[in-house]
């Protein structure tokens, strides 16, 4: 489990760019539930994001899983870390799930300009987000124990995410029906 950080280790992290990405910025840093203080500390970059053109959104988050790859497992090797071992600690990859998750929210032309019809959008994605982080159904458990090192840091959150978005969009869908 995720054992609090020393002092030196905080002062590393905050010295080191690679490090300090990869802890989402010390949000990582958590002692309980890493991830999901991951997650949240995504929200305030995604706000500005979700303000920009689809299309630019789309090309940051696919180059932010690419470099992903390369982060987390520079981190993970930084840290000392087994290839195996995913470190709670590494939160970029939740940073990248839940900006995947929340592509959906104006996806379902869903306007960010009015609160009270977008938050509980906002809400579910990253609650669906969170949910299909920590569960791991099917092929996203799958991903996280048999890919390794960089990949396997960051491929069983961008699945989570997209099976996120696509829950979202038949929450939505089931909502119309009614």
């Amino acid at each position: 489990m995720n054992n609090p950080p020393t002092r030196s280790g905080v002062r590393a992290m905050l010295t080191d760019p690679v490090l300090l990405l990869a802890h989402g910025f010390g949000s990582g840093l958590a002692p309980k539930a890493p991830g999901t203080f991951g997650t949240f500390a995504a929200l305030l970059p995604w706000y500005f994001m979700a303000q920009w053109p689809v299309w630019m959104y789309g090309v940051v988050v696919a180059l932010a899983a690419l470099v992903g790859v390369w982060l987390c497992g520079e981190a993970q090797m930084r840290l000392g870390v087994a290839g195996d071992a995913d470190p709670g600690s590494i939160v970029w990859d939740e940073w990248v799930g839940v900006w995947i998750a929340l592509a959906g929210v104006p996806l379902l032309g869903v306007s960010l300009n009015d609160p009270a019809v977008a938050w509980p959008w906002i809400v579910a994605a990253v609650l669906l987000f969170r949910v299909f982080d920590i569960f791991k159904p099917g092929p996203i458990g799958w991903l996280d124990k048999h890919v390794h090192g960089g990949w396997g840091i960051m491929l069983d959150d961008v699945l989570a995410g997209l099976f996120a978005m696509l829950s979202l969009f038949g929450l939505h869908w089931l909502l119309g029906m009614l």
